[in-house]
């Protein structure tokens, strides 16, 4: 009979068994999410929706991504987290079957605004930052980098596969696909994913002292408003919100809902901008992954300067890159793609300063609300000035303006030891 309690006694720590099933779990989110951006061009072919109406139950989708976080994490508290994954799946598995049957915009709204967007909180970012800290002692940033990842993987794996599934059964396969590999993932989550490595004998990896876990009490719908409550009066706190709101916008809500959009706008066909996104994708699993190896050795404040500086020059270059039918989009992808969410190890990182490790799941939660916030509002924006002005430029220009201001925004958050040492007691 399995039994993780019996693995846990191999020479391999479960954590990493805990980091792949994780893993696994949040590349069939990240399907679901990258989803929508294969089919703007089939829905506004078959329903006659404008770039902006379906851009709004993008934003919505986004939105609840970030603002479902905190909560989750709560959740993961009170009731572990095979609980709150295998739900989460469920969830987004039934919401993306559901997806073929809709025949009008609040429809759409309905399933892929609210219902996804539900389940794709519960299994947002916060979850890497959970996992990280709860099983490992040594290699946080590293397992954070991973697990981060899991976005752009979920973009190599689905992107290019699901514009050939469009271009043959129409989105509703597309959409049928993706809700079939979900539901592949669920038996795996729910056969070896356990909430934390005391519940099977074990210490964090890389612990040199016996850590009790604390026991959660109280309302899980409430710790994540008393959290918030305790973090608004943390200047790194708002400096981290911000910095993260200019990182979504200029990611999900810019180039991962649009970009698509804009390369079938300039001639390129939907499969070849599905492989310049699934590219994207591939540079930053190398990209994220050395950032989180690169959190736990140098400064990350200065790391979040150099990453919102390089990305704000890559998005002001995109307008000329399309000019350029040889070098022009390639060499956006790789300054881009190295870059696209490695913001999100030291992100992490420095909210552990904010009320400790124990927090951070709630406390990144609610930072990554701020991602989900500058996401939601640049899919709506770049969707409005595209339908206003004929075309992407002007919010390519915008977005890389202000992932320059966030670069100047990181060098103000004070470093690991200041903020620890102003570290915000629990509340009473």
């Amino acid at each position: 009979m399995f039994s993780p309690t019996r693995m846990a006694q191999g020479r391999l720590h479960y954590g990493w068994i805990i980091v792949a099933v994780t893993f696994l779990a949040l590349i069939a989110a990240a399907g679901v999410r990258a989803t929508p951006s294969v089919m703007i061009v089939p829905l506004e072919h078959e329903f006659g929706w404008n770039r902006a109406q379906i851009s709004a139950v993008i934003s919505v989708n986004i939105l609840l991504f970030g603002l479902v976080g905190p909560f989750s994490a709560a959740l993961v508290d009170r009731y572990g987290l095979r609980r709150v994954v295998s739900l989460a799946l469920v969830v987004l598995c039934s919401g993306v079957a559901a997806a073929p049957l809709v025949a009008t915009l609040w429809q759409f709204f309905l399933v892929w605004g609210v219902v996804i967007g539900v389940g794709s909180g519960m299994v947002a970012n916060s979850l890497a930052a959970l996992v990280a800290n709860r099983w490992f002692t040594e290699r946080r940033g590293l397992v954070t980098g991973i697990l981060t990842t899991s976005t752009a993987t979920g973009q190599l794996v689905f992107l290019p596969m699901l514009a050939e599934v469009i271009g043959i059964y129409g989105w509703r396969g597309a959409a049928l696909t993706v809700a079939g590999t979900t539901a592949l993932v669920l038996p795996v989550v729910a056969l070896l994913m356990r909430n934390r490595p005391q519940d099977i004998g074990l210490q964090p990896f890389g612990a040199t002292t016996i850590e009790v876990p604390p026991i959660a009490t109280g309302n899980p719908l409430l710790a994540p408003l008393l959290t918030l409550r305790q973090v608004s009066r943390s200047r790194d706190f708002w400096l981290l919100f911000g910095t993260f709101a200019v990182c979504g916008a200029s990611t999900n809500g810019l180039i991962g809902t649009h970009l698509i959009s804009a390369c079938v706008e300039s001639g390129i066909t939907e499969t070849k901008a599905a492989g310049l996104l699934a590219a994207i994708g591939v540079l930053d699993f190398f990209g994220t992954t050395g950032s989180g190896w690169l959190s736990d050795r140098l400064d990350n404040r200065r790391l979040l300067a150099w990453y919102y500086g390089l990305r704000g020059l890559s998005l002001l270059y995109l307008p000329f890159a399309f000019t350029d039918s040889i070098w022009g989009l390639p060499l956006f992808a790789v300054i881009y793609g190295l870059d696209w969410i490695a913001t999100v190890p030291p992100t992490v990182r420095l909210a552990a300063n904010v009320l400790g490790r124990e927090k951070v799941g709630m406390v990144f939660g609610w930072i990554a609300c701020g991602h989900q916030l500058g996401a939601s509002v640049a899919a709506l924006a770049a969707g409005a000035l595209r339908n206003g002005l004929g075309d992407y430029q002007a919010a390519f220009m915008i977005s890389g303006g202000i992932c320059i201001g966030a670069a100047a925004l990181a060098l103000a958050i004070n470093p690991p030891g200041a903020a620890a040492a102003h570290r915000l007691a629990p509340a009473e």
